[in-house]
């Protein structure tokens, strides 16, 4: 109890300043749901929200020293029951076997896969041959082969005859868990067709917001067409479906892939605007300026702008986070209070780990939190010290080079650790195209939205389209320098996290003890640094194989399992490709005097004809009959265990699998879903 006390006594001196916490006990609580090997019981979780609520409680009635810990359990665990019933809520059935015959559905979403074909989610879906018990909820489908002109629309009821399967795992143990993102998502069996995709049903008469979103992006693209119009479709839309995978890697590698995804900047560009232009033109009216609140009306139009974006941007997590910050700085205004601080990003970052907690395992969240807290922490820092002596020309200028550097140098190991790449002229790159789109596409995208009703929004959408050519231009140019992408390996499962709470730390504590932050940085990116890669990687599938040597990895297939390779090369910082890594492969490798096979297609597993002692095969296909003598891994084994990995350490040879990692989870075990 002392203990509790004297910390209790050391957050006192912390009085005013411990709000911006609460969304980071709660985020602990989720990652140690997330964290767990076992799925909690339903007992468990009401325990740990009834602990939560009972421990804030007694935040109340205790003494004023030990108020701080007993509100930081609660929040603790009221995030981990939170996180689990969010879980339990979007539970639904998932196909446990691969389906092949015909899919019927409601077209409710779509985009593009990794191999850029065309995606649809479909949900009110009727399988042929299943129970309604065992449907999914949702089901995606990339459309490959000759569509015949299809043009999918939302709330088109369509069939095809495809072949489905339940998500797939981590591609390989401790990486990213599509089965996880699946589950979140409601969707229960993810699959392909290559014939032609057939319309039971037209969109049904009425406006819904998704039917509006894709009829105005499709508008967009018609009237801009190109990459700029894919580009303007995303930004106003969120649809990404009209820019190519080449845009795409172009963007990634100069930085400037945040100007695709809606989040803090736009929204901010936007609300700012409109907020603007709305009080600088009323006060041309001193009638209207001298009996009315112009700054306050100025403000509540401009959160209804910020509302109505939201709605038809498609509301990502990006998007819901800026679009709360934005709320919560127009009401300042309204009530006459500051509008940007830590509290307002915290409030941000309550509700949407309330909502959705699955978000803060996501790079979305990550990054557009960290970089618009250390904007906001610089920026407050900056306003203790008094405004620095410079032109008043100078200061936008000054402004856009360190929020771009602020926002790119909190953002950079988030970005690294999720997608192995570190952009080397990211902060140039963004120097150009930041101003480009503040002064010309969200004005005149503002503008193309004002006469849209009288037929003359090209007025303002080829304008946009001028600036965002421009920004592509910029990421091509950067993005074709030699060595504008660095690759990294993945870090190591405790990285991010022990990065994360030492800038939170360096960033809110208040006083001389916040240096203190620095320590767990710099030991994250010290283990990161010591990061060793499997030397043997095993697809769930059975369909791959990937054997480092010499500090490259070797794929034993240059076609299929693309998904899986393109994971496994950026895990290892290797910028390959799936078919440059295949030339690296050889027939047969030893580790630790074990030699490694695989055997790929039908025709060479029915032609196996056994194995030496000691030996590991893999196989893509269950062999006819059981082999003995050696061990064999195919799919039927690996369906159980998930993706392998091997590694050669001390003499020994150590096998880790996905399951071992993952545990028993709501997403990846049948019987806890009955």
């Amino acid at each position: 109890m002392r203990i509790f006390t004297g910390i209790g006594l050391a957050l006192q001196g912390q009085r005013g300043f411990l709000f911006p916490w609460v969304p980071v006990l709660i985020a602990i609580g989720i990652g140690g749901y997330f964290s767990v090997k076992q799925e909690p019981s339903v007992v468990m979780l009401a325990c740990f929200g009834a602990g939560g609520l009972l421990a804030l409680v007694c935040g109340v009635v205790l003494p004023e020293a030990a108020r701080p810990v007993a509100v930081a359990i609660g929040l603790c665990c009221l995030g981990f029951a939170v996180a689990g019933a969010r879980a339990h809520r979007v539970s639904g059935p998932v196909i446990d076997w691969r389906f092949y015959g015909a899919i019927e559905g409601r077209v409710v979403g779509m985009d593009r896969s990794v191999s850029d074909r065309v995606r649809l989610t479909l949900d009110q879906v009727v399988l042929e041959r299943v129970a309604p018990d065992k449907m999914p909820r949702r089901v995606r489908v990339s459309l490959h082969g000759d569509q015949l002109g299809f043009r999918p629309a939302p709330h088109m009821r369509v069939i095809l005859t495809g072949h489905l399967a339940p998500p797939s795992g981590p591609v390989e143990p401790g990486g990213f868990d599509f089965q996880r993102h699946a589950w979140f998502q409601g969707i229960g069996a993810v699959g392909y067709t290559r014939t032609p995709v057939l319309v039971l049903e037209p969109p049904p008469a009425g406006v819904s917001v998704l039917g509006l979103r894709m009829g105005l992006s499709e508008h967009i693209r018609a009237t801009l067409g190109g990459e700029a119009g894919g580009f303007a479709a995303a930004v106003t839309t969120g649809d990404r479906s009209g820019v190519s995978k080449q845009t795409l890697e172009a963007l990634r590698a100069s930085n400037l892939a945040h100007l695709l995804a809606i989040s803090g900047l736009h929204m901010g560009l936007l609300v700012g605007f409109v907020f603007a232009a709305l009080r600088y033109g009323m006060a041309l009216f001193p009638s209207v300026a001298l009996r009315l609140p112009t700054k306050k009306l100025a403000a509540v139009f401009a959160m209804g702008v910020a509302g109505a974006y939201l709605m038809l941007s498609g509301g990502n997590v990006a998007t819901e986070r800026a679009f709360v910050m934005a709320a919560v700085a127009l009401a300042a205004v309204v009530f006459d209070r500051r509008a940007i601080s830590l509290r307002a990003v915290a409030i941000a970052a309550v509700v949407i780990l309330l909502v959705q907690p699955e978000a803060m395992l996501g790079p979305g969240f990550q990054m557009s939190f960290a970089a618009t807290t250390a904007l906001v922490a610089v920026f407050e820092m900056l306003q203790k010290h008094g405004p620095l002596e410079m032109p008043r020309w100078v200061r936008p200028a000054f402004a856009l080079c360190v929020s771009s550097f602020v926002a790119g140098a909190a953002t950079a190991p988030f970005g690294a650790a999720h997608f192995n790449a570190v952009a080397a002229y990211g902060l140039p790159a963004n120097l150009m195209a930041v101003p480009i789109m503040g002064v010309v596409v969200v004005p005149f995208a503002v503008v193309a939205a004002c006469l849209a009703p009288f037929g003359l929004e090209v007025v303002g959408l080829v304008p946009m389209g001028w600036g965002l050519e421009a920004i592509l231009w910029v990421a091509h140019f950067f993005a074709g320098l030699e060595g504008a992408r660095l690759h990294v390996p993945s870090p190591t499962a405790f990285v991010l996290p022990m990065f994360a709470l030492g800038a939170l730390f360096l960033v809110i504590w208040q006083g001389r003890l916040r240096v203190a932050g620095i320590l767990p940085v710099i030991l994250a990116g010290g283990v990161w640094g010591l990061a060793e890669r499997p030397d043997v990687l095993i697809a769930d599938s059975g369909g791959l194989v990937g054997v480092l040597q010499d500090g490259r990895r070797a794929l034993s297939k240059e076609r299929g399992q693309g998904f899986v390779a393109q994971n496994w090369l950026e895990n290892d910082g290797d910028g390959a490709t799936q078919a440059e890594a295949a030339l690296r492969w050889q027939v047969a490798y030893a580790l630790g005097g074990r030699s490694i096979r695989h055997l790929s297609g039908k025709r060479q597993v029915a032609g196996f004809d056994g194995c030496k002692a000691g030996e590991i095969v893999v196989l893509s296909h269950a062999p006819v009959q059981e082999v003995l003598g050696c061990d064999v891994l195919h799919p039927e084994i690996l369906k159980d265990t998930g993706s392998v990995a091997l590694r050669w350490r001390g003499g020994v040879l150590q096998k880790k699998t996905a399951r071992e990692i993952s545990g028993q989870r709501l997403w990846n075990t049948r019987d806890l879903r009955q």
